[in-house]
């Protein structure tokens, strides 16, 4: 006890040296986790836009529908089925869907959209649709109106209460023709969606495209969504092979490579900001052996133990870097709520440029507990790794010398 009295006495006998010291380790908790917290916090928000908004975090097709997404490779839905991929653990909702392409008129303007066949209450319980809604009335089962994107809205120049055409392919080459009226318009956080993205109840879908109790996909909702892969292997085994069992991650590689260069790119960054402050803390520790040579040399020569002497120094260092921890997490965890509450919003040609590649221009912070956990621990493991090298120059101090120099 009187190790741990003494080590903290030491460190404010030299008040600037100690302060420099927690500043440095303060400045990487602070710097490490607002990072950290920030780029996963993109990486989540784009997921939940892509994932958590349309495609789902586990999709059931018919086998081959991956590689040829028409509807020439649906399959009958199956009330059976999804009671029994419902019973599966970790899979939260389902709905089903009937995708396909078609030709939306209005006027002298044409824009191709993709049609999405929906139960209006399953979608809304799997994707929280009517949450996306800005204008008009969300569907019903029995509705014969349409939901349609903001963007492909004013492309289409068009209003709430319009008409509009579609005109497209059915079921086994028929033709799938149709007048429909604007219901509600939906804005989503993707503007890839919001371009083109046309829903109406699946079967008013099934009635256009010659398609009855056809459909195209289930879309899986998780109640843990960052662990997909054991829920769709349990579905692999269960509905067997005739049906493909996709993870967001298979369906979207492009986009789970974009997170994986992203965070390599992050983690050089982080390591070149560890570094820097691993040699900032060294330099304090180089100094303050400099300084306190006589000092410890005059310890030994008294009997004082070598063992107990870098122990003492031991317990300086520790108190140092704890204390630019805990400070360092104390700011950081306000510093980071609001940068979640207020994420940063880009404009002008950047925010452009990341709407033009389908991503929403803004970045909110992630408030997950294991960011700041990770990088304090991070931070807490270098500094205690620098503090070796005072306690290693206690075992090699020669007391004689150390006194004459």
């Amino acid at each position: 006890m009187w190790l741990i009295k003494m080590a903290w006495l030491n460190l404010w006998r030299n008040r600037m040296r100690t302060l420099v010291s927690m500043a440095a380790v303060f400045f990487a908790v602070v710097l490490s986790v607002t990072l950290t917290c920030l780029q996963n916090g993109a990486f989540e928000h784009l997921v939940e836009n892509l994932v958590g908004y349309y495609s789902g975090y586990i999709q059931v097709h018919a086998a081959g529908y991956q590689n040829e997404p028409s509807l020439e490779n649906g399959f009958r839905r199956s009330l059976h089925d999804e009671k029994k991929i419902l019973a599966i653990a970790n899979i939260a909702s389902l709905t089903p869907r009937l995708e396909s392409f078609a030709l939306a008129a209005s006027h002298d303007i044409t824009k191709g959209v993709m049609v999405v066949g929906i139960d209006p209450k399953k979608e809304n319980n799997c994707t929280a649709l009517q949450k996306k809604l800005v204008l008009g009335n969300y569907l019903r089962a029995e509705s014969k109106d349409v939901l349609i994107g903001s963007g492909l809205l004013r492309r289409l120049k068009l209003q709430v209460n319009d008409t509009l055409i579609l005109i497209g392919q059915g079921y086994h080459g028929s033709t799938a023709a149709g007048k429909y009226r604007i219901g509600g318009v939906l804005r989503f956080g993707a503007p890839m969606l919001n371009d083109q993205v046309l829903f109406m109840p699946l079967t008013l879908a099934q009635e256009l495209f010659s398609a009855d109790d056809l459909i195209t996909s289930y879309v899986l909702m998780l109640t843990k969504n960052d662990h997909p892969d054991a829920a769709a292997s349990h579905l692999r085994a269960m509905m067997g092979k005739q049906f493909e069992v996709l993870t967001w991650e298979e369906m979207m590689p492009d986009i789970r490579q974009h997170i994986n260069s992203d965070r390599v790119s992050t983690g050089i960054f982080r390591m070149i900001l560890y570094f820097l402050v691993g040699m900032g803390i060294f330099g304090t520790m180089l100094m303050m052996m400099v300084e306190r040579k006589k000092e410890l040399g005059m310890l030994l020569a008294i009997g004082m133990s070598k063992s107990k002497l870098s122990l003492l120094l031991a317990l300086e260092s520790l108190l140092t870097v704890m204390g630019g921890c805990f400070i360092g997490l104390v700011f950081s965890v306000p510093l980071v709520y609001y940068l979640h509450v207020h994420p940063i919003r880009f404009s002008g040609e950047l925010g452009s440029s990341w709407e033009r590649f389908g991503f929403e221009a803004v970045i909110p912070a992630s408030l997950n507990p294991d960011y700041f956990i990770r990088q304090v621990f991070a931070v807490l493991c270098i500094g205690l790794l620098i503090s070796a090298y005072p306690v290693w120059k206690v075992i090699r101090m020669q007391v004689v010398q150390t006194l004459k120099s």
